[in-house]
């Protein structure tokens, strides 16, 4: 898979900036009025034939591989012949503010509305908890036969990559990330975004709209700390290894053992912490 050309890269970042004035304090000097630059955040509706079923909020760019990615990860997508187009909304209430997408799917899909409408109310609000929510998931989503083994040193080269290709973060300091390496420590996917999860499913997205799943032989890293929704979403896309900068949650490390998942936490070179299948 080829990267992003350069051009593609500065239409993200443009995307994901917003420009604003600020005043800056310093010690022993007097206030000084500023332009800086934000993280931009605004609102994504994904509907499915036109019927709406998830309100984001969301840093602008990848709407598609967003929408992707969290389809995929409630079990409603499996692979990419399942959709026949994803498009921003041309008509209608706010559909020029790019806001609006919608994602058309094959016939052969099968959509229960309520059930994923309920699905994602109770996601968002906690309304599954501990075992029962990890029983869930496993009924769409069986455990990891046999995670791949990587060594320590692979693992702890791995934030650097990770900084050095987040170029919206380098300028805002207000961004999670989420990339996806393979077993030779190549970046083959870095999506930012404001919320975590939508950081993974852009990047989960990515992989399924170019083919790519399983990903069965690859690392997820994320910038900030490891939920039980992210441990969700990268057992959908089959990754064994999820590995976070942060903490992880007591139910990350509970799923993450139950499906047999490699979870790494407080990954800051020279060392970091092993939760779930050190083996």
């Amino acid at each position: 898979m080829k990267p992003r050309s350069q051009s593609a890269l500065n239409e993200s970042l443009n995307d994901a900036l917003a420009s604003t004035n600020m005043t800056r304090y310093w010690v022993d000097a007097p206030p000084a009025p500023q332009n800086d630059w934000v993280a931009r955040e605004e609102p994504l509706e994904i509907r499915i034939q036109g019927r709406g079923v998830a309100i984001t909020m969301r840093t602008p760019g990848e709407d598609s591989e967003l929408a992707a990615g969290f389809l995929l990860s409630e079990n409603l997508l499996h692979k990419r012949q399942d959709v026949v187009e994803i498009a921003h909304c041309t008509t209608g209430e706010n559909a020029d503010l790019g806001n609006i997408l919608n994602v058309f799917v094959a016939p052969s899909v099968q959509v229960d509305f309520d059930q994923l409408t309920r699905h994602v109310f109770a996601s968002s609000s906690c309304g599954l908890c501990g075992k029962a929510s990890i029983e869930s998931v496993h009924q769409n989503f069986p455990p990891i036969e046999s995670p791949p083994p990587f060594d320590p040193d692979f693992i702890r080269s791995l934030p650097e990559k990770l900084l050095s290709s987040q170029a919206t973060f380098a300028k805002t300091g207000g961004l999670h990330a989420a990339a996806l390496f393979d077993t030779s420590g190549n970046l083959l996917a870095l999506r930012e975004d404001v919320g975590r999860h939508n950081a993974v499913d852009k990047v989960i997205g990515w992989a399924f709209l170019n083919e790519l799943l399983p990903l069965s032989e690859h690392i997820l890293l994320v910038s900030g700390r490891a939920s039980f929704e992210i441990m969700q979403k990268a057992l959908a896309a089959r990754i064994p290894t999820v590995a976070a900068i942060s903490a992880p949650s007591s139910l990350a490390v509970e799923f993450a053992r139950e499906s047999r998942q490699t979870l790494i936490g407080f990954l800051r070179p020279p060392s970091f912490n092993v939760y779930s299948a050190p083996e």
